[in-house]
């Protein structure tokens, strides 16, 4: 009878055990798992910590009772093994309550220890008040610390999968949270600018986003801890969640003589067997093989650890199965959002040596989830990378409200069965308008790819202001829709205009098309081919995609709350009497139902509208389309219309106006005067001064907006900013410019610093906050701090070099924001 010793349980482990069972019912099995949980839903402890999943027992998929019963698996809990002997092919076990160790033998070992969290040497990191999430008991410590602590505030570190969900069930539990990364993106496998997506969403959901910040260290007093970034940023919180990444758990195996890689990953052959011809791995614990570019890496999922279980089982029992290896297919909520990445992004082709134009090419489409004119469909943005041939699909990145599950799953299995984009194209897919398009959004991103192919069409990059700053934007969208956004500079041209206004534009010049979403201008830029323009571009999903990867350098988007009983409208509940329209009749209050129009159709429809309508009437729209809400705010504000509401209502967007701008008397509004401010000087004192009234008119609920030009800009300084190229004329103002607001001088007596330091000296007696504190209140209450532009680049300072949290815009902006204040400083 053969004996089969499995260390660890959850996916691999347990999975294993299970299936040998099935195929062998005289072996002797055996489980040694270390925790006191066997097999339970890893991937579901962020939703138990968040409330979404109430019961504790729910998580539990399988019992040591139950695998006994059902498998005759002898399943040991809390059984540490702490030692492989491969000569006499045993292991030693610890008993964790009692610390008493056994040797139990074995005829072929699976190893299947998984991984832990990293928690890297950095100073304070062994506070009580730093948690990390892997394991049962880390949940329910948590989920305890929540309550007796009576927690408010929460740092999570680290924008992978556990950072984004704890992040998302933390902040719908009530709670204030920081998210930090140390990188420029949260959600690693998919690109920087797919990733802008979900910053948006983030920000819009009232998460404060850090990126780009690394932690220098802890620092605990009796009720709080502050989490002191590398900038200099300190966040204070009740509790820090630290989710940076995992580890293999191999020390054992390296111990026994195992082969593993510089990362501690356990080198298997494609039958998941390691140097010793008895010892399996599977799970987060090994190397596999990246399917996309055939290379060795790590890739920690549940779904190919399940299907190495299997594998493995078989493979001891007298098959030859082969582990093909990993495409790393993922999914993950953020808020409103799912995404979703399979196969390789753009940053690891490059990584790898790989060209654009030369060895793969990508292409963006945006598509409804479902046919536009049934109720609920929204936005698809897919990002596709393939061969230049076509016939090989490298990745595909998916963002939207829903069926990206499906659409991701369908490109992942065209790449797993080695499919191309003009499989794509040809799939065949299940349609009804509760459920998709006649054509799927996977058949659009491979037609869109093979245009590609033939030459019909050329995407310009994301980012076009820094790879074509000299191109012609040409906006083929409705003039209404502008009064919502427009790219500046950009030239206006409808498309049903366009075949007879080409003469003016210039033939010469390289010109991009852009429309709402990427639909009118590819038509408009395949009017402009036909017609003898050789240098024309399509931009990848229009401005809705525009102003999602930009969110962070134009206005700050809408913040999305749901709507609720508190006055806003709540549509199931709210009746309406819509008169017969007339100019002698009272107010009206209309209902406009737009769900399921794909953008700008929201917008068209309320413009069309509201030109039906008698001033004072009320409209209340209805959208599926989740840019709708920012997109109301502005155009309300450019047409002279009055939003009075505008929100999140379960999976719906719901927006209330008025006709016109004066108050309306059944549903008063308050709108806030504003108060805007030009900061010119660099002095201490002036600054000083600029940042308490700031604050004070902030403390009195207006909106703020202080916009930092020449001098000024050295306030925003980081202390300790990051090594950046420059030339030699921006090295002396570098050099000359002080290095943040504790290195301004008083602008009188100033007596070589000592004035200042006096200064600083009397606000410290008299309980009068520091400027780097009035700074941050500033920030924490909503005032607009902006960093001019154009005064950056004369002076020769780049955004590395200024603070987070701040926005970097031109006059333009400026302006729009002193439009709107009744008290203008400069100081």
């Amino acid at each position: 009878m053969k004996k089969i010793v499995i260390i660890g349980g959850v996916a691999g482990g347990a999975g294993a055990a299970a299936r040998l069972r099935r195929l062998d019912k005289d072996a002797e099995i055996i489980v040694l798992e270390r925790g006191p949980y066997i097999s339970y839903a890893n991937c579901g402890l962020p939703y138990y910590v968040g409330g979404v999943i109430e019961s504790e027992d729910a998580l539990f998929l399988e019992t040591p009772e139950a695998m006994k019963s059902k498998f005759n698996v002898d399943v040991r809990v809390e059984n540490e093994v702490v030692k492989i002997d491969r000569d006499s092919k045993t292991v030693i076990v610890k008993k964790v309550d009692s610390g008493i160790e056994y040797a139990e033998s074995y005829d072929k070992l699976i190893i299947s220890t998984g991984s832990s969290p990293i928690r890297p040497s950095i100073p304070g990191i062994d506070s009580d008040r730093i948690k990390t999430l892997w394991t049962v008991p880390d949940t329910l410590t948590i989920k305890k610390f929540l309550t007796e602590k009576n927690v408010k505030d929460v740092v999570v570190i680290g924008g992978g999968f556990i950072g984004l969900e704890m992040m998302e069930n933390l902040k719908h539990a009530g709670l204030n949270v920081h998210l930090v990364e140390g990188t420029n993106q949260v959600m690693a496998p998919v690109d920087f600018e797919m990733a802008q997506l979900l910053h948006e969403n983030i920000a819009q959901n009232g998460v404060k986003l850090h990126l780009n910040s690394t932690v220098s260290k802890f620092e605990e007093t009796s009720d709080k801890i502050s989490v002191v970034l590398e900038s200099g940023e300190k966040i204070t919180s009740d509790l820090v969640i630290l989710s940076i990444g995992v580890r293999p758990n191999s020390q054992i195996a390296k111990d026994a003589g195992i082969n593993t890689n510089e990362r501690g990953g356990i080198i298997v052959d494609e039958n998941l067997l390691t140097n010793d011809p008895d010892i399996y791995a599977v799970g987060d614990v090994i190397e596999v093989n990246d399917f996309i570019l055939n290379k060795k890496t790590m890739i920690p999922l549940a779904g190919p650890a399940n299907k190495q279980a299997r594998i493995v089982a078989n493979n001891i029992c007298g098959r030859n199965e082969v582990y093909a290896g990993t495409m790393g297919t993922s999914i993950a909520q953020v808020f409103d959002l799912s995404v979703a990445s399979t196969g390789s992004n753009e940053k690891t082709l490059l990584k790898n040596g790989l060209v654009e134009g030369k060895d793969f090419k990508n292409i963006y489409v945006t598509q409804n989830s479902h046919a536009g004119y049934y109720p609920g469909a929204s936005p698809l943005t897919i990002k596709l990378l393939f061969s230049t041939d076509g016939m090989k699909i490298y990745g595909a990145q998916i963002i939207g409200m829903e069926s990206v599950d499906k659409r991701i799953d369908t490109i992942a299995t065209t790449m797993k069965l080695n499919g191309s984009i003009f499989d794509l194209k040809a799939l065949e897919l299940s349609y009804a308008p509760p459920f998709s398009s006649a054509k799927d959004p996977v058949n659009m991103a491979g037609f869109t790819a093979e245009n590609t192919l033939n030459n019909l069409v050329e995407f310009s990059a994301w980012d076009i202001e820094k790879t074509n700053p000299d191109a012609v934007l040409l906006d083929v969208r409705e003039p209404a829709e502008l009064m919502a956004f427009e790219i500046e500079n950009s030239v206006n041209i409808p498309l049903g205009q366009l075949r007879n206004r080409l003469s003016e534009l210039d033939k010469e010049k390289e010109i991009i098309t852009f429309c709402a979403i990427g639909v009118r201008s590819y038509n408009a830029a395949r009017i402009l081919i036909q017609n003898g323009f050789k240098k024309v571009k399509l931009y990848p999903g229009g401005t809705r995609f525009y102003q999602s990867t930009h969110y962070d350098k134009l206005n700050p988007s809408t913040k999305l709350e749901p709507l609720s009983d508190n006055g806003n409208i709540n549509f199931q509940e709210k009746t309406f009497n819509v008169k017969n329209h007339s100019n002698n009749e009272d107010n009206r209050t209309i209902k406009l139902n737009c769900m399921g129009m794909q953008c700008p159709g929201p917008l068209m429809q309320v413009f069309e509208k509201m030109n039906t309508v008698n001033e004072g009437d009320i409209l209340e729209i209805q959208a599926s389309d989740p840019g709708f809400v920012k997109d109301i705010k502005a155009w309300s504000n450019r047409t002279g219309n009055t939003l009075i509401s505008a929100g999140k209502d379960g999976n719906k967007y719901v927006a209330v106006l008025k006709k016109g701008s004066d108050e309306l008397k059944l549903a008063p509004t308050n709108t806030p005067d504003g108060k805007t401010m030009i900061v010119f000087s660099g002095d201490f004192d002036k600054v000083l001064a600029s940042f308490i009234i700031a604050n004070g008119a902030a403390a009195m609920g207006r909106p703020v907006t202080m916009f930092f030009t020449f001098w000024g800009l050295s306030a925003l300084r980081k202390q300790n900013p990051p090594s950046i190229k420059k030339n030699f004329m921006e090295k002396m103002f570098g050099f000359m410019l002080p290095k943040g607001s504790t290195k301004l001088g008083l602008s009188k007596m100033n007596m070589g610093g000592l004035g200042t330091a006096m200064m600083k000296k009397i606000m410290r007696d008299k309980n009068v906050n520091s400027l780097e504190d009035l700074i941050k209140c500033a920030m924490q209450n909503g005032v607009k701090i902006m960093a001019c532009t154009m005064s950056m680049d004369v002076m020769g300072i780049t955004k590395e070099e200024l603070i987070d949290g701040i926005e970097y815009v031109g006059v333009g902006t400026y302006l729009g924001d002193a439009e709107e204040s009744n008290v203008n400083l400069f100081i």
